[in-house]
C-alpha cells in the first residue's frame, strides 16, 4: 500500500488490462471508456481487491443500469456500447487471474452484454440528464471544439445571454436533432428545470461519498499494516469534504467535457441551477390543489 493510493482520484488499472488485452490478441476496447468503468466500480459500493473491483452480478448492475448516465456522456465518435464492452474485458481479466469461476464468468458475459445495451437507452433519455451531460450534448450539437477551454467558454458566454425561453428551445432542438429522445409532453418547463438541478446534486453529492469511501478504505488497509494515519486524512475534515467536491467536479468533467461542469457551478451557475428546498417548496406552492 503507498500513500499515493490515499489520493481522492482513483488510480485505475487500465493500463495493465489494457495490455493484458493486447497481449491476448482481444479486440481493442476504447482506453477512456474502460477507464470510466474503472473509476466507477472503485467508487462505488463493491469491494475491491489488490486494485482490482470484485465483480458481482450487483456491482454490473449499479454501475451499468443506475450509475453511468449520471455522469457519462460520450462524444458523438464515441460508441457507447463500448463501456458494456468494457466490463466484459474486465470479466475475462478477472477470469484468467482466477478471480472467477466459469459460471460466473458466463453470467457476468451475458449481464454486461444486455446491461450494457440498456446503458445506451438510458443515456440517450433526455429525462435522466444531468446539467454537465446537458451542456456536452449542447456543445457538441453546436460544434465547439470541446477541447479548446476558449471555445467552449465563449459558447457559454453566448448562451447566457439568451433568454430562458430561448435555452429551453435549445434542449428541446437536441431531440430534433436526433442527439436525445423525445420528452414527454411536459417538455423543458419549470418542473424539468427543478429535477435536472436535483438529479445534477444528488448525483455529486454520490460521487464525493464514493471518494472519501474510497480514501477510508484505503486507510484502513494502511492501518491493518500498523502504519499511522497519513497527514493527508489527519487534519481538517471540513478541508477533506472540500476536496471531495473539487475532485468530484474534476471526473464530472472526465466523464463529459474537460473542465465543464466546474465552470458550470462556479461560473454560470444561472445556466445551471441546482434549486434548494425553499425554490422546491415555492414552485410545489404554485401547483394548483387537489
Amino acid at each position: 500500500m503507498e500513500e499515493e493510493d490515499l489520493r481522492l482520484a482513483p488510480r485505475t488499472k487500465a493500463a495493465e488490462l489494457l495490455a493484458w488485452a493486447e497481449a491476448e490478441g482481444r479486440d481493442p476496447v476504447g482506453e477512456e471508456p474502460l477507464r470510466t468503468v474503472l473509476a466507477l466500480l472503485e467508487l462505488g459500493e463493491g469491494r475491491m481487491r489488490d486494485g482490482w473491483p470484485e465483480l458481482t452480478s450487483d456491482a454490473v448492475e449499479q454501475l451499468l443500469v443506475e450509475r453511468l448516465y449520471l455522469y457519462v456522456q460520450p462524444a458523438p465518435e464515441q460508441d457507447p456500447l463500448a463501456y458494456g464492452e468494457a466490463v466484459r474485458l474486465l470479466v475475462d481479466h478477472q477470469r484468467a487471474a482466477k478471480r472467477l469461476n466459469a459460471k460466473r464468468q458466463e453470467r457476468l458475459h451475458a449481464e454486461a452484454e444486455w446491461q450494457g445495451e440498456v446503458a445506451t437507452g438510458l443515456l440517450r433519455r433526455a429525462d435522466l440528464v444531468t446539467w454537465p451531460r446537458l451542456y456536452a450534448l449542447l456543445l457538441h450539437a453546436a460544434g465547439v471544439d470541446v477541447a479548446d477551454d476558449a471555445a467552449v467558454r465563449a459558447w457559454l458566454e453566448a448562451f447566457r445571454e439568451l433568454a430562458p425561453q430561448e435555452r429551453s428551445a435549445a434542449y428541446a432542438a437536441l431531440a430534433e436533432a436526433g442527439w436525445l429522445d423525445e420528452l414527454d409532453e411536459e417538455g423543458w418547463g419549470e418542473a424539468r428545470m427543478l429535477t435536472v438541478g436535483m438529479a445534477t446534486d444528488g448525483a455529486r453529492r454520490l460521487l464525493e461519498q464514493g471518494l472519501m469511501r474510497r480514501s477510508y478504505r484505503n486507510l484502513a488497509a494502511l492501518n491493518a499494516l500498523g502504519r499511522p494515519m497519513p497527514d493527508e486524512l489527519a487534519g481538517d475534515f471540513g478541508a477533506f469534504e472540500e476536496a471531495a467536491v473539487e475532485v468530484a467536479l474534476e471526473l464530472s468533467g472526465e466523464w463529459t467535457v474537460p473542465g465543464l461542469a466546474q465552470l458550470l457551478v462556479t461560473e454560470y451557475p444561472e445556466l445551471a441551477p441546482e434549486p434548494g428546498q425553499e425554490e422546491i417548496d415555492a414552485y410545489l406552492a404554485r401547483l394548483p390543489q387537489e
